[in-house]
């Protein structure tokens, strides 16, 4: 499995990017969002894949974070939401609002994204609410926090372990080295 792929930048388009990995040239299906944060052509960009294998084709689709790619894998495994519908949620709406609509019940919501209809939003609320944990708080974009619970789940737990861990933690004017101490020790307990 690949894991992910770091490289330069050789094109850029709406929904897709290729980056040259040692004089290959990768072709990867991403969110219109992931597409707005890569660098410039010629510039090194790192993107976290999940190669999709169907009888008549393999695709890469690529992700800026680990969780986005998390949350690709559990809307794909929602009946009715392929690998392009799974982008496309990714490319309408932040990984953060596609919680926070999923553990509120709002499949309303989930209707602004093309293509997806009230039965397949219903369907992702649904099969997703319980996964995705629903008392999990969701931090502001940025920030210490934010930055500790990226490392925690790139350590490989789960989005709602690292709320869980880095929930109460005081940040105010300390270092992310030592929150992230603190939200490790926390882990499990």
């Amino acid at each position: 499995m690949i894991s992910f792929l770091e490289g330069d930048v050789v094109q850029k388009g709406a929904t897709h990017v290729v980056l040259a990995v040692g004089g290959v040239g990768y072709d990867v299906s991403v969110p219109t969002s992931v597409v707005a944060r890569l660098p410039a052509v010629g510039r090194v960009a790192r993107v976290h894949t999940r190669m999709v294998v169907r009888d008549d084709s393999m695709t890469l689709y690529g992700f800026s974070t680990v969780d986005e790619r998390e949350l690709f894998d559990l809307l794909t495994g929602v009946t009715g939401v392929g690998p392009k519908a799974g982008l496309s949620f990714l490319s309408a709406m932040t990984a953060d609002s596609l919680r926070r609509a999923v553990i509120a019940g709002d499949a309303d919501a989930l209707t602004v994204v093309p293509g997806v209809g009230k039965k397949v939003a219903q369907r992702v609320v649904v099969d997703l609410r319980d996964r995705l944990g629903g008392e999990a708080e969701f931090p502001h974009e940025g920030g210490p926090i934010v930055d500790v619970r990226e490392a925690l789940v790139s350590l490989g737990l789960t989005p709602q372990e690292a709320a869980e861990a880095t929930r109460d933690v005081d940040a105010e004017g300390r270092e992310v080295d030592d929150l992230l101490r603190d939200a490790l020790q926390r882990v499990g307990r």
